[in-house]
């Protein structure tokens, strides 16, 4: 092979090489961007909506860097101790293939419990205050240039109005494809629900979605937190799957980071190519946005 051609080579493989090198780095120390594909988290987070996770803020463990689930050592090294009431994004402990968000409820020695839709940690129920509506809308993409009309409610694009006036409470909108909406029947729906202000032991405030206080994980037994674990719960309480069943609880070592900040989001209503649709698919005021 020419010279040339062997520096040309040579400077691509560099160039990739040392590419690569820099972002698993970064990825693994500084911060990690995640998307968020389901509605657990609403009303904090919205399906679409992109994050990025501080890796230094709880300290690394081998699921901070890549090959994490080679099990190569167990522990934690310049580790800090997350609060109650973080975001927090982890390791699934039943399936090392997904990392899930969720709020952390519950640190070791904790008893958490779910009596009647009120959330009680070590036996006093958590206060929960400020009740008004939420609108959660899922619809068919079939939908996007008719719109969405019912009583006095329509929705057309990111935005909800009612009586052509916009909506005076919180929402979300979403579309998923036809096909998905008509395999799974009843998950494609405008669903009315109540959000609330919960203030935390600690004091933390953070807004919650119910839409019952009846529902599968609104009466649940009681769960004390053993000794290097910690327990999670989704802020869309009906509808996440989280440490009161198919998660259990969270070893210290699956946690990955803290969530910051939202960098970008949209509807999936239309395809990031389609820039006439942009109006309608991102969601300008959610851009910058912090966690809390």
């Amino acid at each position: 092979m020419p010279a040339k051609n062997k520096n040309v080579a040579r400077e691509w493989f560099n160039t990739i090489f040392y590419g690569a090198l820099i972002a698993i780095v970064f990825r693994s120390f500084l911060l990690e961007p995640f998307n968020i594909p389901s509605g657990s988290m609403i009303p904090s987070l919205h399906v679409g909506d992109h994050i990025f996770v501080t890796k230094w803020s709880y300290g690394y463990s081998r699921y901070s860097f890549p090959f994490g689930s080679w099990k190569m050592w167990n522990g934690r090294f310049w580790a800090t101790e997350p609060e109650v009431g973080d975001v927090v994004v982890f390791r699934n402990p039943i399936n090392e293939s997904q990392d899930y968000v969720k709020r952390l409820i519950g640190k070791p020695g904790d008893k958490i419990q779910m009596i009647n839709g009120r959330l009680h940690i070590n036996g006093q129920q958590v206060q929960r205050d400020n009740p008004q509506p939420y609108v959660w809308a899922v619809l068919p993409k079939s939908m996007r240039g008719v719109g969405y009309y019912k009583d006095n409610m329509s929705i057309k694009g990111n935005k909800i109005w009612v009586d052509n006036e916009p909506a005076p409470y919180n929402y979300t909108v979403e579309y998923k494809p036809d096909n998905f909406c008509n395999m799974y029947v009843g998950v494609c729906d405008v669903f009315h629900g109540t959000e609330y202000t919960e203030t935390l032991p600690n004091g933390v405030k953070h807004s919650i979605v119910e839409f019952a206080d009846d529902a599968y994980f609104d009466n649940t037994e009681a769960f004390v937190v053993p000794d290097n674990h910690f327990f999670f719960m989704g802020d869309n309480r009906d509808n996440s799957g989280d440490s009161r069943g198919e998660v259990g609880f969270v070893p210290r070592d699956n946690v990955l980071g803290k969530v910051w900040f939202i960098w970008y989001s949209h509807n999936y209503y239309a395809p990031m190519l389609a820039i006439w649709s942009w109006g309608n698919k991102m969601r300008w005021n959610r851009f910058g946005m912090g966690v809390n």
